[in-house]
């Protein structure tokens, strides 16, 4: 990636609404070139997809959880089954597979306690775990979707 590239991504990575031509002048391009390279990098998969961040309180979702799973197996059955229970339950908005005393870290955002007792419920009937913690989020104290580009 090029200083260009870096740039467009980004501008993209604020705000993908921007129009092209914003974009293109930040990044010292033309409006072709500019929309050639954006194309090239959803293409290679360095921009997977363009979205809209929805906010969890305004849609009443004010309970963010994370739940650290210890897998009762660890054979490609059990982890095909758990795999498609996690993707049935749409409050599960990540899922992660760790090393250390854990085997898989979830974050899930829920309406109440009520709510997420039944996020839970669902959970644990979709697999067998040796181990299944919850714990919750006080306060969000950083939040964001943008990745550094130094490395790139």
């Amino acid at each position: 990636m090029d200083r260009a590239d870096k740039a467009i991504l980004a501008q993209l990575q604020r705000d993908s609404g921007t129009p092209i031509s914003e974009i293109a002048e930040s990044a010292g391009l033309s409006q072709t070139p500019c929309w050639r390279r954006i194309k090239k990098m959803e293409e290679e998969g360095v921009i997977r997809r363009r979205v809209a961040l929805a906010d969890s309180a305004a849609l009443n979702l004010n309970l963010t959880a994370f739940i650290a799973v210890k897998a009762a197996r660890h054979d490609e059955a059990w982890l095909t089954k758990f795999a498609k229970g996690v993707r049935a339950i749409p409050e599960i908005i990540e899922l992660h597979r760790m090393s250390g005393e854990i085997d898989y870290l979830m974050k899930v955002v829920a309406a109440d306690m009520a709510h997420f007792d039944r996020v839970y419920k669902k959970l644990i009937s979709s697999a067998e775990f040796s181990d299944v913690t919850s714990t919750f989020s006080m306060e969000e104290l950083k939040y964001t979707t943008e990745l550094p580009l130094d490395y790139a």
